[in-house]
């Protein structure tokens, strides 16, 4: 199968079965047995039509005379796919593209589209040299176009940031982003690591070292790092500056004993026993039983031994826990808007299913703060940028609780943070990202 049908394949998942296009795109590349450049292809035309799909629609619309809302789904993810390789790629031919998509668009059983999808994609084709502009009147419209996120999304980020950074953070989420990956301190030296990523060059990888977070370095090129030796044995594990931040805040020393109230799939919990040098105790909790195999395997991968995978709900109190450890991680659930970089289709999610989040966050906050020991640290974080989510929860909880308080902490870069912090990918580099750290008196 091409790398075309397989982007295809990972839209329709993404539209009919509300499936993830990363982990969709990874199991369609090794289910349809994709060789480098074609996943590398479908990568790109998935990626670039979900971070795209209103400005394509946009102008497929001019070039269509029914109009693209009329049409049926395939068919509009075939011309997005189309208008994606004319629009935004370098090396495919607009013929090859047009040729292609008519390709695919009879293969889906639709012979009588094929002939609006050619005439469609050459009208593009011979305009895209003068495309129509975008309406530039209403701010939030022109950028809600421009860079494809929804409305609200846009009007709510010019209120956080104003017009300009907002729209540095709608770039941001359109840009490729590498892959950020931290040292595995339990299984090799920095020396070692170093020297692995000299010899990426001949697969296609690229490795450089993160502008501010120690041993955490940037993978960008094409390949996957799951079939890398150094990942399989354990030298690294996949986390973002961000997330490791949030560990880090937390001064986690050898012998304590720590809760990851949701750990799943064990980032934040195998951090920390890194911290830890693999000594003391870390419960790793998940309230889905498939999620602890996860811990649980990549725990075995790492050669980490402290850290125990427990199912729990976040929000129910167990009351054998309660303050027993010191330090508690708590990376609520949250609506991932600081993750829209990593996870495009997150933008298209219905804002009112995010509204009941809140609740759930602060109701997990109130049990796991129970947990933390007298002078212990409890961390709040979220993937997320919204107050609501993240300083209004934390505020709300400290008027409340006047047996916690915020305490300044560092980021490795320096900058200072009186508590609590969030970090955004324009500025910092990585993910969209909030946390916060409280002392219990």
């Amino acid at each position: 199968m091409s790398g075309r049908e397989t982007a295809l394949e990972v839209l329709t998942a993404c539209r009919q079965l509300d499936a993830w296009s990363d982990g969709s795109l990874k199991a369609a590349c090794k289910r349809n047995s994709l060789d480098r450049r074609e996943a590398a292809l479908a990568a790109q035309l998935t990626y670039g039509v979900l971070q795209n799909r209103a400005l394509l629609d946009f102008y497929l619309d001019r070039f269509c005379d029914q109009g693209m809302e009329k049409l049926e789904p395939v068919i509009r993810d075939v011309l997005r796919l189309g208008a994606c390789q004319i629009l935004l790629l370098d090396r495919v031919p607009d013929s090859a593209a047009v040729d292609e998509a008519v390709k695919q668009i009879k293969a889906h059983r639709r012979p009588r589209a094929a002939g609006l999808v050619n005439a469609v994609l050459r009208r593009l084709s011979r305009e895209k040299g003068r495309l129509p502009e975008i309406p530039a009147g209403d701010p939030a419209v022109y950028l809600s176009i421009r860079y494809s996120h929804p409305r609200w999304l846009v009007e709510r980020l010019m209120e956080i940031l104003g017009r300009e950074e907002a729209e540095a953070f709608l770039r941001a989420n359109n840009t490729p982003v590498p892959t950020a990956v931290q040292r595995n301190s339990l299984k090799c030296d920095r020396a070692d690591l170093v020297e692995y990523w000299e010899h990426w060059d001949k697969e296609g990888l690229r490795a450089l070292p993160h502008p501010w977070m120690p041993d955490c370095w940037q993978i960008s090129g094409g390949g996957s790092l799951e079939d890398q030796r150094a990942f399989q044995d354990g030298w690294f594990q996949v986390q973002d500056a961000a997330a490791r931040a949030a560990v880090l805040s937390a001064g986690l020393k050898p012998g304590e004993r720590v809760l990851d109230v949701c750990a799943a799939p064990g980032g934040k919990s195998f951090a920390a026993a890194m911290d830890m040098e693999n000594q003391g105790e870390i419960i790793a909790c998940d309230i889905h039983p498939h999620k602890l195999a996860l811990i649980e395997k990549g725990a075995e991968r790492l050669g980490i031994t402290c850290v125990t995978p427990v199912l729990a709900d976040g929000r129910e109190n167990r009351a054998e826990w309660n303050g027993s450890f010191d330090a508690v991680l708590c990376d609520v659930p949250c609506s991932g808007l600081g993750i829209i970089r990593k996870k495009p289709d997150i933008r298209y999610k219905a804002p009112a299913v995010l509204a009941g989040l809140p609740r759930v966050q602060r109701a997990i906050l109130d049990n796991a703060s129970r947990y933390v020991r007298s002078g212990g640290v409890l961390i709040y974080s979220t993937c997320t940028v919204l107050p609501e989510e993240n300083e209004e929860i934390t505020a709300d909880f400290l008027v409340c609780r006047k047996d916690f308080v915020k305490e300044p902490f560092s980021l490795p870069g320096g900058e200072k943070a009186e508590g609590s912090v969030t970090l955004w990918p324009q500025r910092h580099g990585t993910d969209g990202f909030y946390l916060c750290k409280m002392r219990k008196r």
